[in-house]
């Protein structure tokens, strides 16, 4: 793993080097002005930078108004988007016709995104027609940023505000490496994922800035090879994998490594979710490290009993195996009296699971709690609390 991720890293530096020498296709070439719309400006510096290898488009410093665009490849070779100001969406949702994205990425190798500017979503208006919480096949809104079929590329230095819905999501990604990306929305916006990533591999998310109004990072079936390194969450709902099983055919997750993160007054920490009464699946590999929870609910959490809102029937257990995950060196504060949690499934219990170096208090009165149902970890070093006091 250790010389595959160096040969990624390198191949990404020659990426940014090969852009950087390239032609410049500033969007002010082509119309756009600030406080404008530049919906169609950028759209042709795309298309004009696409068909040139080692090309960027610009987006200077300013404010501009943006529409709906999907920025497509393939293109002739490796390509920059730079924003370096402020693109507002649409405030309305009308304005989105149904669709699900507002700047979406699709199928380009060696695409770099950077510059350090904003995509504000201007999402307050739509939380209030969010309906997630009372239907279950809810309408889905607009993402901030979609990337789609993206490989060999990197994305840094940019902020995602107030998305509609999601701020990042990555679908039949390959080799994306995400640094020093902020993402902010209010605490409780719903549905604003911070980055979700769905049939994926090799994704490396490293020092990014992540408060929002649901999970800081949520990884979707199918999503393999993972690593998220020195993340700052909070508010949101956590570090999440899953929701799983809710969908049929839904395909293994496997080699999850978050490592060094920081959780401040989010409503859950670490923790992995799947459906009652689920399609079969599996999770394995997924490993917790090195984390530091402040004013937590539920800091290590499994819920194989995942359920929001009474949406679903809990008649039946979850199937989705959950094998070889480990918890380790996880410290800090818990705002729930129950600071361990690991709720399997009693027809597919969970197996593998390590529970090693675990220091957390609770900050009320009292002293923390822990449960178990359906497993029985592995457990070394310091625990605080005990693992399993309560075993169902």
């Amino acid at each position: 793993m250790g010389k595959n991720f160096s040969i990624a890293t390198v191949s990404l530096l020659l990426l940014l080097t090969s852009t950087n020498a390239g032609q410049v296709f500033d969007v002010k070439s082509y119309g756009a002005q600030t406080n404008g719309d530049i919906t169609q400006a950028l759209t042709q510096a795309w298309k004009a930078a696409c068909a040139v290898a080692g090309s960027k488009v610009v987006i200077s410093t300013g404010t501009y108004k943006l529409g709906l665009v999907t920025l497509l490849g393939p293109c002739k070779g490796a390509i920059e988007f730079n924003l370096q100001g402020t693109l507002q969406a649409p405030s309305d949702i009308e304005s989105f016709k149904g669709k699900d994205g507002w700047v979406v990425f699709e199928r380009i190798d060696s695409l770099t995104v950077s510059g350090g500017g904003v995509f504000d979503g201007q999402g307050q208006m739509a939380w209030q027609k969010n309906n997630c919480a009372k239907k279950y096949n809810c309408d889905i809104l607009p993402i901030n940023i979609r990337f789609n079929f993206i490989t060999n590329s990197i994305v840094q230095d940019i902020t995602s505000k107030d998305s509609k819905f999601f701020h990042i999501n990555l679908l039949e990604c390959k080799n994306l490496q995400f640094q020093h990306v902020t993402i902010t929305a209010p605490g409780d916006s719903p549905n604003t994922d911070g980055i979700h990533i769905g049939r994926s591999s090799q994704i490396n998310i490293t020092d990014a800035n992540i408060g929002t109004g649901d999970d800081c990072i949520s990884i979707g079936d199918g999503t393999q090879d993972i690593t998220i390194k020195q993340v700052t969450c909070g508010p949101g709902h956590g570090i999440s994998i899953g929701s799983l099983g809710r969908y049929e055919n839904e395909q293994p997750v496997s080699g999850i490594r978050v490592i060094g993160a920081t959780l401040s007054n989010t409503k859950n920490g670490v923790r992995i979710k799947t459906w009652p009464a689920s399609p079969s699946g599996t999770a394995s590999g997924i490993h917790f490290e090195n984390v530091i929870m402040d004013n937590v609910g539920n800091p290590i959490l499994i819920d194989q009993n995942y359920c929001p809102n009474n949406q679903c029937s809990n008649e039946s257990p979850s199937n989705v195996k959950i094998n070889n995950v480990s918890f380790k060196n996880i410290t800090g504060t818990s705002s729930t009296l129950e600071a361990v949690k690991l709720v399997c499934s009693k027809s597919v219990p969970c197996q593998q699971v390590v529970v090693a170096d675990i220091d957390l208090a609770y900050k009320g009165s009292g002293s923390a709690t822990s449960t178990c149902v359906n497993v029985r970890p592995v457990v070394s070093g310091k625990q605080n609390p005990s693992t399993c006091t309560k075993k169902i």
